[in-house]
């Protein structure tokens, strides 16, 4: 077999760029995957829209239904995902119960994002 000669190796650079900042943990990944999952279907985004949009950025479930075109039982099963997920809150006034955007709770998903 003949011998093949090898060239010097010059200016070797690493494939890939090295990291500039820290990665998002296992821990954060986890909450922020929770966090979209419960964003992540139409009519609950559209709940945390209309809701941010009323005054006081609070409305009534009876506020929810027919701009949803969802019964009421769907509308509820999506507001308790919401309120565990910790974008909304629940206050009950006599039979109604009211929704409030938390305050924050958007914005730290949005940061989340820019940061990963």
């Amino acid at each position: 077999m003949p011998v093949t000669e090898l060239l010097p190796i010059r200016d070797v650079t690493a494939c890939c760029a090295p990291l500039t900042r820290e990665a998002i943990s296992v821990e954060d990944a986890d909450a922020v995957a929770r966090s979209l999952k419960a964003l992540a279907d139409p009519a609950r985004l559209r709940i945390v829209s209309i809701v941010a949009a009323h005054d006081d950025q609070e409305a009534c479930v009876c506020d929810l239904q027919e701009p949803l075109g969802l019964s009421q039982p769907t509308v509820s099963h999506h507001l308790k995902v919401l309120v565990e997920s910790g974008f909304l809150t629940r206050s009950k006034r006599g039979t109604w119960a009211y929704y409030r955007l938390v305050p924050g709770s958007l914005d730290a998903v949005a940061s989340l994002l820019t940061t990963v």
